[in-house]
């Protein structure tokens, strides 16, 4: 787990003084000048730069010699006909997985504080881009940094917050979080990230098990949510600007299926308990990119969101 002492220097430079405004906003190797969020709220995750490193070079296996539990959790994309499962296992310790779907340039990325995992559309400008994880947070969530330009991304917010690209957004594409038993069976042809990744972890141990059970908040946020446990799973919803979340334990109370409107579009939400997955699809029954986060994470970003009620 990423230590919390470079939080606390954070928070000590800024009680004990103004000084650290007029220092340069240089952070992990990154400027920080012109930032559309504050410079102080931009914390070190811990980890250096690419102290968190990357997978560029993705190797793949078919389902059939993966060396999976059926509960393991996966993050799965299907795009362009083809299937491919990235186990949490291994995205604890890299993030980020710069991949590609026959032409189309993807970035998967996982960020274990917040429980958020998002493909990505790795194309900036029209050009293919590979990104890298920077070891800074921002509301707790892992900042990426495109290789081309330096610039820093938000992962929730899909937004570059930093650099030549301030302002623009990535495309997000749909992706599901759930276990290995239910991806495999709904798509018996998939491939399987491999451990064979280059570098020397141990994928069998899973550093946030304790965080992932507590109330705890390592880093702060800009806003705190209420109502539900911080780490209260829940999909994730954006259309138009408008933003609703699904609590898992709302979605839990259904039959599984709700039908519902989102900035005016009819949309449907599917939860499958057993697999603890939550899937959004538009009125032509396309998958669109919800993305399933902790309680906290998402509110953290987005305070104005709704939020699904079951009924009684």
């Amino acid at each position: 787990m990423r230590s919390t002492a470079p939080l606390l220097a954070v928070c000590l430079a800024l009680l004990t003084g103004p000084q650290s405004a007029a220092a340069a906003p240089v952070k992990n190797g990154f400027d920080l000048a012109g930032a559309l969020v504050p410079a102080e709220a931009i914390l070190p995750g811990g980890p250096p730069r690419d102290g968190i490193p990357a997978i560029d070079r993705p190797r793949f296996l078919p389902a059939a010699a993966a060396d999976l539990k059926p509960e393991d959790r996966v993050l799965g994309v299907a795009l362009n006909g083809q299937a491919k499962a990235y186990p949490i296992a291994i995205l604890n310790w890299h993030e980020i997985v710069n991949d590609r779907f026959g032409e189309v340039p993807v970035a998967v990325t996982f960020c274990p504080l917040c429980g958020t995992g998002m493909a990505f559309l790795a194309r900036i400008g029209g050009q293919p881009a590979a990104f890298g994880v920077s070891g800074l947070l921002y509301n707790s969530d892992v900042l990426l940094y495109d290789r081309q330009s330096g610039s820093l991304w938000s992962q929730i917010d899909r937004r570059a917050i930093s650099g030549r690209h301030r302002g623009a957004r990535l495309e997000a594409l749909p992706l599901e979080h759930t276990t290995w038993l239910d991806w495999r069976r709904r798509h018996p042809q998939t491939l399987v990230l491999s451990r064979d990744t280059g570098h020397a972890r141990d994928y069998a141990s899973n550093p946030y098990t304790a965080y992932e059970r507590s109330g705890d908040i390592h880093f702060p946020v800009r806003f705190r949510a209420q109502g539900y446990h911080p780490k209260e799973r829940v999909l994730g919803v954006e259309i138009d600007g408008r933003f609703k979340a699904y609590p898992f334990s709302e979605l839990a109370r259904t039959g599984g299926v709700v039908r519902d409107r989102l900035a005016g579009r009819r949309i449907t939400v599917r939860f499958d308990g057993a697999s603890q997955n939550a899937t959004v699809r538009d009125e032509q029954d396309e998958p669109l990119p919800g993305v399933v986060a902790f309680w906290f994470a998402w509110y953290a970003f987005h305070p104005d969101t709704e939020v699904f009620k079951s009924r009684p």
